[in-house]
């Protein structure tokens, strides 16, 4: 009953958060913030799919970017060469990011902490090279030429941009719905058991590295619907997407935000994204400036803002102390 409860109390706020996001174009005709939002919706995607590896499972990965550019380039090219519909490249895009998360998870969750990340890093600077080599394939250093075609599906046409807008809010809340559930199913303890103590859980009977590799898997899938969203969006994929410099915004984005709150890797995407843009319009010292400003808030708030606001919420910070025991 509790469960059922807790579900409809979540589906109810993804509605409601939708609703929200869906009219802000009638509210004002403001085309930053409708691009804003739709880069925040992939943003979202990547750095809390990433959290599922670091804030649930305790692995720190340094190649997560290799998913980003592998979805967004798995549906450029099944758009542009297959000539697929949207949901089928889509489709095909994740299913891309499934299998390779499952080939490297497979390899790299059998290893631990330091040497898991350079594994994780290692293998998305092969996916890098790849890309940057097979020009005939991928556009070598220039990405995808030509842009990505958008044929109408089910009445949608995303190249209208409020299309695109609308279908963007729509597949970041589910997404980061399905994945909410997904961390507080029996699976997410699990998972969460496994990150604290993976010796217990192997003596409970858990198989300890089927868990990692499945929450591996998720994370991937995630990744690549994130790379989805930012290949419409900017209508191509580039070698960039794959670069550990992608991998190593998505962590700033859970150190802003906070690992050990859902939302945190959302609200540190809507910083790092703001920061982003605010620095790179005042000043050319974009990394300086960057690194200063992550340095700060960093230091100022420990653990990131979303994990700050807990600690001013001492009911919801005994609620979170309550589920870390019962795992």
């Amino acid at each position: 009953m509790n469960e059922t409860r807790n579900y409809s109390k979540e589906l109810g706020l993804a509605v409601l958060v939708m609703v929200i996001l869906i009219a802000i174009p009638y509210l004002t005709s403001s085309q930053v913030l409708s691009d804003y939002i739709i880069r925040l919706a992939a943003f979202g995607i990547f750095a809390t799919s990433l959290n599922i590896l670091i804030g649930y499972g305790g692995m720190v990965s340094f190649g997560h970017a290799m998913f980003f550019g592998g979805g967004a380039y798995a549906f450029g090219l099944l758009m542009q060469k297959a000539g697929t519909s949207i949901p089928v490249a889509a489709v095909g895009a994740i299913l891309f990011c499934v299998l390779l998360a499952l080939v490297v998870g497979a390899i790299c969750v059998r290893l631990k902490e330091i040497y898991f990340s350079f594994l994780t890093l290692a293998f998305a600077m092969l996916l890098y090279s790849i890309i940057l080599s097979w020009m005939s394939l991928t556009g070598g250093d220039q990405g995808l030429m030509g842009g990505i075609p958008r044929p109408v599906f089910l009445g949608i046409d995303l190249s209208n941009g409020h299309h695109l807008y609308v279908f963007s809010c729509v597949l970041g809340v589910l997404s980061l719905l399905l994945m909410r559930l997904l961390m507080q199913s029996p699976f997410g303890y699990t998972l969460r058991m496994v990150r604290d103590n993976a010796e217990r859980a192997r003596f409970l009977g858990i198989d300890v590295w089927r868990t990692k590799l499945y929450a591996f898997i998720l994370a991937g899938a995630f990744g690549g619907v994130a790379g989805v969203i930012m290949a419409l969006f900017m209508s191509g994929a580039y070698p960039e997407f794959t670069y550990w410099t992608m991998s190593g915004e998505a962590i700033f984005m859970i150190l802003l935000g906070g690992l050990h709150i859902f939302i945190g890797p959302v609200l540190g995407a809507a910083l790092l994204l703001v920061f982003n843009d605010l620095v790179t319009r005042y000043t050319d010292l974009h990394g300086l400036a960057l690194g200063i400003i992550v340095l700060i808030f960093a230091l100022g708030f420990k653990r990131g803002v979303g994990d700050f606001a807990l600690r001013l919420f001492p009911k919801h910070r005994k609620k979170q102390s309550i589920e870390k025991v019962t795992t």
